[in-house]
């Protein structure tokens, strides 16, 4: 970005044209003969095609980061230092190449032309040589493969999931200021928000330019150049998305595409046209959209998804212009102007860590990832011979081959749709494709010289590629017919919409119905924002958006058993150059998500793969090269193509998910405390007049990882640690960790309290040797439903490594769902028993078994009868925590006396002792002290002969102060009697 790199696509710089090098009775120098050795390593090609006015990207296909390559061992192989002020813009051609290494090496000087002879010694390949020979990639997918299904779950399956964000109080400043120098553009919705946003604006003596979003892109274009030569352009507000959309069945294509053009087109030409101007810290693009304050991933799912390209948009420009703030601000379905006024100027000034933030029943949220399984216990499609798959895209590598695994399983119908014309299977060059890539390129630069052209690498490369889309369509097709399937391919331009529609009519006719609807069709051009001509973002943007329209809108009325579209993680999280790319995948994105609403008898499905290995355009030129740098693996084909077969069958998937190994940059947070002023919350924390025992030092509210909270204790201090020694070692008692997980999970939800928890017990918390431990506790809030909040919330530790050069150890210890609500929970009293003929079991008695102290000697007796156990609680027991005062939500002692009133009750009907496994739910409905003394019992009731326990304490009076389900244990080994 310092201008080093030139832009991709940009002009050559004009040089003069040297002899052309590679001929019969050509003659090189030393130099020429080692620059051309190298490019020839590089690209692959003979050195008759090296002629030393060919542009290194046009003409050889060696983008930026090759070049940078080529340069190191460029200076490498001729001793030059490196040059910090280097700009390969300044170096299009072999000729300045080799000019470059004759400017820093005078003493490597050209002899005289009488003086040069023919190189002949291999530094050059003489004309006619066989080029270096390239690996093909073996086709994957061939007419019988069926792809092992569970080789798709080798990659982690993550799902697009509504995060709770911190309010906007507790999070740092963003760096923007809005004042009397701040000159902003405001593009108008038609509901309002933006009349009264530049009103709120000006309020600030903020200047203001306000442009109505119906006017025609080149007209805007030009009123923000206009207003961009008066002066900088701090930031832009993009309003037009919040408008209310018709029913994407009820639109025409021209009034899809006008919609479009309003949302994300005219922002295209007006962050191009402003690109320099936002792009510095300060500077900024906020945009609405109205998709339900949730971003499409709520149950409902997008109110208006044409939304999703303007935040697919936003993201990718954040990923170009890092240091500008960039975000895409969701909002619910209503007519308000003034609420949402007042939070896109609040979000203008707070929270630098999202891009993506919403406000749905008056919180913010942001979108995260969590990893979920594909079988969910429910039924998925039961793929067939008579099931029909209607396939766009179908000559890509990648598309061509989860059809292969498609037909092979299901051996169905296949309606397979390219650009590319139905392929001939006699052609030559497909044969000679499969049998011989290299042969194949021979024989097309010996065809070209006959025509009389010049074959230049670029050329080659793009006949190649049309041949190779040719074979994977033939492949598709023969995949297909092998497996005893039935293949109908349609050469159709997606953006034909009645071409479209006459293929979709067919299906209707003939078969009534479709299986499985895939869209995999597309294409990827990258390219910075200020070089993307517009023709080439409409390209990019309306193969993939107007191709899906076109599809759903024909098949209105046809029955769709799911969708499946693919996206990118450029749609997810955005990526450099690819504006165009991750706006239109994002729209898929959102209108699926929408199609709950219009369709749900279909399953709509959208995978955001990350680029794959092997096979597809990303195997080629430096992107594996940039895949690595950036610590993002590429994805290994036997795990790709399996996972469309999976989504369809394994369960009952609807949604987005990501498919992708690491995710590297992708995945790394835009603040290092997640936006959060940790700090200031930590402060209100402390100015609690009962301080939250468990909650320590507040770190962060990260993208992914949630809240984030280290808590140290002192077993020597603590007596919920010094009482509940193991074998001599202090354990952190599985209810202190049910109290650190309500602790946390309602630190960001004010006004909200503990439903229930739900919690996993997988290894003993230790402090061994006595001294203090950290516990690092995480969660992540997202809605559930009825106003409701669900945390997921774990609970681990980090040990040093045992010695130098090993990594420290992670370990999970709970793990919990915790549920908060703003209702109030009230059970009904329950009688208390009076069991006859019961055995008892007295305090001497089970303290003599249990390895408790005495703040955790919780017990005074426990009542046996049959399945049931009654835990009579001991009185006057010593505090449980230092300082005694603390605050407690979950009424841990309660909780501990239905453990161990269970844990009697084991003893005594097994003979064996046990120790917490899972809860399936507590709640907590009074603490302790809320007894005023009263006697305290714990109901305990055995299923299936103690494989499970409910309990439940009660008072006398018989009010329920803690309920528990599901409460399962581990038993030790050995025998212990009571």
């Amino acid at each position: 970005t310092d201008g080093s790199v030139p832009p991709v696509g940009a002009p050559p710089v004009a040089v003069a044209t040297p002899p052309v090098v590679g001929g019969p009775s050509s003659v090189v120098d030393p130099v020429t003969a080692k620059v051309l050795e190298i490019i020839a390593e590089k690209t692959g090609y003979p050195a008759e095609m090296l002629e030393l006015d060919l542009d290194l990207e046009a003409d050889l296909g060696v983008d930026t980061v090759k070049q940078a390559e080529t340069f190191a061992a460029v200076r490498a192989a001729f001793d030059i230092p490196r040059q910090d002020d280097l700009k390969l813009r300044d170096y299009p051609t072999l000729a300045r190449v080799i000019q470059f290494v004759h400017d820093h090496r005078p003493d490597l000087a050209a002899p005289a032309a009488e003086d040069r002879q023919p190189a002949t010694d291999g530094s050059v390949p003489p004309v006619g040589a066989p080029p270096v020979a390239v690996a093909t990639p073996p086709v994957v997918g061939g007419p019988s493969s069926v792809a092992d299904l569970a080789a798709a779950d080798q990659a982690p399956r993550r799902v697009p999931t509504p995060a709770l964000r911190p309010a906007l109080d507790l999070c740092k400043p963003t760096g923007v200021a809005l004042g009397a120098d701040s000159r902003v553009i405001v593009v108008l919705d038609r509901g309002g928000v933006g009349r009264a946003l530049v009103g709120r604006l000006e309020k600030r003596d903020v200047r203001v330019l306000a442009i109505e979003s119906q006017l025609p892109g080149d007209a805007i274009e030009a009123q923000v150049r206009a207003h961009l030569a008066d002066g900088p352009i701090q930031g832009v507000y993009w309003l037009p998305a919040l408008d209310a959309e018709p029913a994407l069945e009820d639109l025409e294509l021209a009034e899809w595409r006008e919609l479009n053009r309003q949302r994300v087109k005219s922002l295209y030409l007006t962050m191009r046209a402003l690109y320099e101007s936002v792009s510095a810290p300060g500077s900024f693009l906020v945009a609405a959209t109205r998709m339900g304050g949730l971003h499409g991933y709520g149950p409902a799912g997008a109110s208006a998804p044409l939304g999703g390209a303007v935040t697919g948009f936003a993201k990718a420009y954040k990923r170009e212009r890092g240091d500008a703030l960039v975000k895409a601000v969701d909002f619910e379905a209503g007519r308000k102007t003034a609420e949402p006024a007042e939070l896109l100027i609040a979000e203008t000034l707070g929270d630098p860590g999202v891009v993506e933030v919403g406000y749905h029943d008056g919180l913010r949220y942001t979108v995260t990832l969590e990893e979920r399984p594909a079988a969910d216990g429910q039924p998925g499609l039961d793929l067939g011979r008579g099931s029909v798959f209607v396939v766009t895209g179908a000559a890509g590598g990648i598309t061509s081959a989860i059809v292969a695994d498609l037909a092979a399983a299901s051996a169905g119908v296949f309606y397979l749709l390219d650009l590319t014309p139905k392929p001939d299977a006699a052609d030559p060059h497909i044969a000679l494709f499969r049998a011989d890539r290299e042969a194949l390129k021979r024989a097309l630069i010996d065809e070209l010289k006959a025509a009389g052209e010049r074959p230049t690498p670029v050329q080659i490369d793009k006949r190649i590629l049309a041949i190779e889309r040719e074979e994977a369509a033939l492949r598709a097709i023969e995949t297909v017919q092998a497996a005893g399937g039935t293949a109908h391919y349609h050469s159709v331009n997606l953006l034909d919409g009645p071409a479209v529609a006459a293929v979709l009519d067919d299906v209707r006719a003939r078969y009534g119905k479709i299986d499985v609807l895939l869209h995999a069709g597309g294409v990827e051009i990258s390219r910075a924002l200020d070089a993307k001509a517009p023709a080439e973002f409409d390209l990019v943007f309306d193969i993939k958006a107007d191709g899906f329209f076109s599809l759903l809108r024909a098949a209105k009325g046809l029955p769709i058993g799911a969708t499946v579209a693919f996206s990118s993680v450029a749609g997810r999280f955005g990526n450099s150059g690819q504006t165009d790319y991750s706006a239109a995948n994002d729209l898929l994105c959102k209108v699926t998500s929408s199609m709950r609403g219009w369709r749900p008898a279909t399953r709509g499905i959208v995978i955001d793969w990350t680029a794959w290995g092997g096979i597809g355009m990303a195997t080629r030129g430096s992107i594996p090269k940039i895949m690595e740098l950036a610590g993002i693996d590429m994805l290994p084909p036997e795990v790709g193509i399996p996972t469309i077969r999976r989504e369809l069958t394994a369960g009952a998937t609807r949604g987005e998910i990501v498919v992708a190994q690491r995710l590297g940059i992708m995945g790394a947070e835009f603040d290092p405390t997640g936006g959060l002023d940790a700090e200031k919350l930590e402060r209100q924390l402390r100015a609690s007049a009962q301080p939250l025992l468990m909650l320590g030092c507040v770190k962060a509210a990260r993208l992914y990882g949630g809240l984030e909270v280290q808590t140290t204790l002192d077993p020597r201090e603590q007596p919920f640690l010094y009482d509940h020694q193991i074998d001599g070692v202090p354990v952190l008692p599985g209810v202190m960790g049910t109290e650190a997980f309500a602790e946390l999970a309602t630190l960001l939800a004010p006004g909200y309290r503990v439903a229930a928890i739900g919690e996993q017990f997988s290894s003993p918390f230790k402090f061994y040797r006595h001294q203090p431990r950290t516990l690092h506790l995480s969660a992540t809030l997202s809605p559930a439903g009825g106003g409701d909040l669900l945390a997921r919330a774990e609970l681990r530790s980090v040990s040093e490594p045992a010695r130098p050069g090993l990594p420290e150890r992670v370990d999970l210890h709970f793990s919990a769902l915790v549920r908060l609500t703003r209702a109030p929970v009230a059970p009904p009293p329950v009688a208390l028993p009076q069991p006859q003929g019961a055995r008892a079991v007295e305090r001497a008695a089970i303290y003599g078994v249990y390895f408790h102290g005495p703040a955790y000697q919780v017990l005074e007796r426990v009542l046996l009868d049959g399945e049931r156990a009654i835990g009579v609680m001991a009185e006057g027991l010593p505090p449980n925590t230092s300082p005694a005062d603390a605050a407690s939500l979950m009424a841990p002692r309660l909780v501990e006396l239905c453990f161990q009133t269970a844990g009697v009750w084991e003893i005594a009907r097994h003979g064996a002792q046990a120790l917490p496994l899972a809860v399936g739910s507590v709640t907590a409905y009074r603490q302790p002290e809320q007894a005023d003394g009263a006697r305290l019992y714990a109901l305990v009731a055995a299923a299936e002969g103690g494989a499970s326990f409910d309990a439940q304490v009660i008072d006398e009076a018989g009010n329920v102060y803690v309920e528990l389900r599901g409460y399962r244990t581990v038993r030790l080994p050995g025998s212990v009697k009571l």
